[in-house]
């Protein structure tokens, strides 16, 4: 077995509404060959993985899963069950998984995950098993396991980003993960905030500047009469030495600079200790200071927009002797707790023997291989911070309104609106502005002490960060996607244009280019998970309107969560046998995905005139609104009885009906795109952008104002039925590539006044032949004389084999054959048809590449006439 392909989904897709990797595998000969049938390997495989039994598998019972081995399963079932056995083993919450069969030897597994890089290792290992149980190799899966345990801790989320997170999530915040890091954007656009860890975007770098730096700190703490322990900067030992006799023993030895309680020395009571703790510090800080020891507990208060949200004492890590046991092997059983890490990824973190620890035990005459007499307590360091295996105690119903101000009054003289202020006093209900002090304040402060203190009640500090952040803004921004066929690209248009006169900052995606507030930022087809992505991290977009297509859906899956809107124009016949596609009904699963990712109290508007756009309406979770050229369309009907909302057509004018309400919208006539009711499929997408908008809830009026506003030009509507006066002849430039979408484009030209009907013809080289004949057929119903050109990107096609089947197609209607021409470059064969036309020709193109044609249609009469002029200089 061996892994061809890895693909990565981090929204949702056509597999899973989870994240989801689909890995695709050759399994080298053994498609036909069950588990059992391999010497040895169902007994070696669960003597690994015990994990498996708990696998109940799809019979759904205890050991199901080991039973489906003692009956024979096949391998790449197996691996789909390693990997999930794998994440669970790790402490992730994954279940689901499917595998498939391409052809023979080839399948793919779709398995959920968390962490993507774990996940892609975890892939990769079980591969291995499998390999090394049919070839009877040694695997060294403890070897395997621990170098991914070490890619988790890397990857992981901690407790205080994971409880960001899981509140944002609760609250239907949209969540993007940013990077590798612990960073995400919560919300989309304009109302997007950055949060790394307890740092938000909201929060003031100076102020983290100044709470990283100590000794500033204490300086403006002291400047508002708050309590702070005296001390100072060390310059050098002699200065260290003068200012500690200044003070008094004991006193405190740390990094101007430091933090997490690293190399803090606290309680020092002499000058050897003093000098002791400063040699092992100035090895790693240039910056040290000193203050006094104030004697007393050690009490975290947690700060959140200017109010106490929770307060924890925090305890220093400690063993208590059982009269047989070193020093070391106590701390090793503690560390067995599961609640300890090696860092910030569980609630307690593991305690690290290091030079700080031997230092500090041997101010009690211990050493690491000490044994500790039965029931003594001895601590294992001065400072109490978790990071250094501290544990906390809630105490935020404890303490007193004196000391709340005292912190609020810091929180705010420090300018942070998130913060750790850390206290050191004998009892934090009573007030402490005699007897203890504000020793530091910290920006990004963990809250994981709070969420799960040792002892006592959990403080949802998550949950007032995210309420903070969202307290003068919504979390999202209006979100429309749109997916179809044909039309989408217009109706993608058409709905931005609305908006924005609606004074929105749209961001739009279209296979024309992203576009922000109307300008073109990127330009191509960028209707994938990449191009939404831009959209949706950008801080001027407050409307998103995505156009979303098949092969993005297909390879990445949504980059969004859930739309306000989703708009499906139709399901017709195209692509088909590309990307594993083979069927409309498989065409028709991939786009009701962007109607299932809709939120409950949203809309998916529907074409109720195409038959696969209303085979998918059981899908659909959410309010539909259908569109109709006839309003008496039963699919239209029966919605609207079903309380949902019909927009069509009738004599000419648009309508929307809803509870026995029928609302005018607009005379078709007045809508510009429509040519006065002469372009059919715009009457269409006119109708699919209403119908979004009123899903929205825009305003009758305005979206009136946009339908009658909108041009078919190239400047609003590119490449679209755009039509230009050239040479005595209308050309017209339209990316029609498909069956369908020709069909449509002519059935409008035929209407518009012309002495001959000039067709420029092509199609992709990935359509099957049989579509590409019918193209060809198409086009000699109505086309007076054709030019047949190829696409540049010939998709896999050699050259002039797709013209060559075009030319059947046109032949086999019985099209004359001195009217057609094959001229495979694009814009030569325009210029071709230009150069020929008679007075009154319509000469349609259906282009690959806009740009080159645009500039030969609008430059071509000031060409001629300059070349008429050269020949009569000459």
């Amino acid at each position: 077995m061996k892994i061809v392909d890895v693909s990565i989904f981090e929204g949702r897709n056509i597999y899973s509404h989870k994240k989801v990797v689909r890995m695709d595998l050759d399994l080298e000969g053994y498609c036909e060959t069950p588990s059992k049938d391999i010497e040895g390997f169902n007994e070696k495989l669960v003597k690994i993985l015990p994990e498996l039994y708990k696998h109940r598998c799809g019979i759904d019972e205890e050991n199901g899963f080991v039973k489906r081995l003692d009956e024979g399963t096949y391998l790449a079932h197996i691996c789909e069950h390693i990997i999930i056995a794998v994440q669970n083993m790790l402490g992730i919450d994954a279940a689901y998984g499917k595998s498939r069969e391409i052809e023979g030897d080839r399948y793919y597994i779709i398995y959920q995950y968390e962490y993507k890089n774990t996940a892609i290792e975890i892939g990769k290992l079980a591969v291995d098993i499998i390999n090394a149980l049919i070839h009877k190799r040694e695997i060294k899966f403890n070897e395997r396991y621990k170098i991914i345990q070490d890619t988790l801790a890397k990857e992981q989320l901690g407790p205080s980003t994971l409880a960001i997170y899981n509140e944002a999530k609760k609250r239907g915040i949209p969540i993007i993960r940013i990077g590798e890091r612990s960073m995400f954007q919560l919300g989309y656009g304009k109302y997007g905030k950055m949060i790394e860890a307890t740092i938000d975007s909201d929060t003031s770098g100076v102020a983290v500047d100044i709470a990283c730096d100590k000794l500033l700190t204490k300086e403006i703490l002291f400047n508002q009469c708050l309590p702070v322990a005296r001390g100072g900067k060390i310059l050098n030992s002699l200065d260290l030495l003068l200012k500690a006799e200044s003070i008094g023993y004991p006193v405190v030895l740390k990094p101007r600079y430091g933090n997490q309680g690293k190399g803090v020395f606290v309680n020092i009571k002499n000058e050897k200790e003093l000098l002791n703790a400063y040699n092992i510090l100035i090895k790693n800080y240039s910056d040290l200071m000193i203050e006094r020891y104030i004697k007393g507990r050690d009490f975290r208060v947690c700060i959140v927009d200017g109010e106490v949200i929770a307060v924890a004492e925090r305890i220093p890590p400690y063993i208590i002797g059982d009269g047989k046991s070193t020093v070391r092997r106590l701390i090793n059983l503690l560390n067995k707790d599961e609640r300890r890490g090696k860092g910030h990824e569980k609630p307690l973190t593991k305690v690290k023997i290091d030079e700080a620890l031997i230092e500090h035990i041997e101010k009690y005459g211990y050493n690491i291989n000490s044994i500790i007499p039965l029931n003594e307590k001895l601590t294992l360091r001065e400072n109490c911070n978790l990071s250094t295996g501290g544990i906390a105690v809630d105490y935020t119903d404890i303490i007193c309104e004196e000391n709340i101000d005292i912190c609020k009054r810091a929180a705010k003289a420090i300018g942070l609106n998130i913060c750790g202020i850390d206290l050191c006093c004998m009892d934090i209900g009573i007030p402490m502005e005699k007897d203890g002090a504000i020793i530091e304040i910290n920006a990004a402060p963990g809250i994981r002490m709070h969420h799960y203190p040792f002892e006592g009640t959990s403080r949802n500090v998550a949950g007032a960060i995210v309420d903070m952040m969202f307290k003068d803004s919504p979390s999202s921004i209006p979100l429309i996607a749109v997916t179809g066929t044909n039309g989408k690209t217009t109706t993608t248009r058409l709905i931005s244009h609305v908006l924005s006169l609606g004074g929105h900052n749209v961001g739009m995606t279209t296979t024309g280019g992203i576009y922000i507030n109307n300008k073109c930022i990127d330009k191509g087809d960028t209707t994938g998970y990449s191009s939404a992505m831009t959209i949706l991290l950008n801080k001027d977009v407050d409307a998103a309107v995505l156009e979303t297509a098949r092969g993005g859906i297909i390879r990445q899956g949504l980059a969004y969560d859930a739309a306000d809107v989703a708009v499906i124009t139709n399901i017709t016949e195209d692509h088909l046998g590309i990307d594993g596609i083979e069927t409309m009904e498989q065409l028709a699963f991939v786009k009701s995905l962007v109607g299932e990712a809709v939120k409950p109290n949203g809309y998916v508007v529907l074409n109720a005139d195409d038959h696969m756009s209303t085979t998918i309406v059981e899908r659909m979770k959410s309010k539909i609104i259908m569109f109709s050229k006839d309003k008496n369309n039963e699919n239209l009907r029966n919605n609207i009885l079903s309380g949902g909302i019909g927009v069509y057509s009738d004599e000419g004018v648009i309508y929307v009906e809803e509870r026995e309400k029928k609302s005018p919208i607009v005379k078709v006539e007045d809508i510009l795109i429509t040519l006065q009711g002469n372009l059919a499929y715009n009457i269409e997408n006119a109708m699919a952008a209403c119908a979004g908008l009123i899903g929205l809830g825009v305003d009758y009026e305005l979206i009136k104002q946009g339908l009658m506003s909108f041009r078919g030009d190239d400047e609003q509507n590119p490449g679209r039925f755009n039509m230009f006066s050239v040479n005595g002849a209308t050309v017209i430039l339209d990316y029609g590539h498909n069956m369908e979408g020709y069909k449509a484009v002519l059935k409008g030209a035929v209407n518009l006044k012309h002495s001959r009907l000039v067709g420029v013809i092509g199609v992709p080289g990935d359509r099957l032949n049989s579509d590409i004949r019918e193209v060809g057929s198409i086009s000699a119903k109505y086309f007076d004389y054709i030019y047949i050109k190829e696409d540049e990107d010939k998709r896999g096609r050699s050259n002039n084999e797709v013209a060559e089947l075009l030319k059947q197609g046109v032949l086999s209607s019985g099209f004359d054959n001195e009217k057609v021409e094959i001229i495979l470059e694009e814009k030569d064969a325009l210029r071709a048809a230009i150069d020929n036309a008679e007075s009154g020709d319509v000469i349609i193109i259906f282009f690959e590449k806009y740009e080159p044609l645009l500039q030969l249609v609008k430059n071509y009469d000031s060409e001629k006439a300059k070349l008429k002029e050269n020949v009569v200089m000459a």
